[in-house]
């Protein structure tokens, strides 16, 4: 089945890092634009970045631009959000995502099943 599986979240302190992971499985992930979205508790689902299937264009939320980074590895059919310098607004939980277009207005989403993220002293 299309899956994507998520990892890595935890308690962390401010000022620290965490790398998020996030694998796929059942499909060809080379195919898929990839990104990240997060969700505190009483608050919309904010997207923070997302990179094309070709790498070519990539793009980050205010919030996070300069602390965090997205990638991803093909081969490991594995996605990555690298949080550095995390403060406590940044607790939240995070999902990641996979889409591709089928036609110009219409395409296909997988999502992964979150993991929490949570920074406090």
């Amino acid at each position: 089945q299309l899956q994507l599986v998520e990892s890595g979240g935890g308690l962390v302190q401010p000022g620290g890092s965490l790398r998020l992971s996030c694998a796929a499985s059942g499909f060809t992930l080379n195919d898929y634009g990839i990104g990240w979205f997060r969700q505190a508790p009483g608050k919309e689902r904010e997207a923070i970045s997302c990179i094309s299937s070709s790498g070519g264009s990539t793009n980050y939320a205010d919030s996070v631009k300069g602390r965090f980074t997205i990638s991803r590895d093909n081969v490991k059919k594995t996605m990555y959000l690298q949080m550095n310098r995390l403060k406590p607004e940044d607790t939240a939980v995070y999902y990641c995502y996979a889409y591709v277009y089928t036609t110009t207005t219409t395409w296909n989403e997988y999502w992964g099943q979150g993991t929490q993220v949570t920074v406090s002293s």
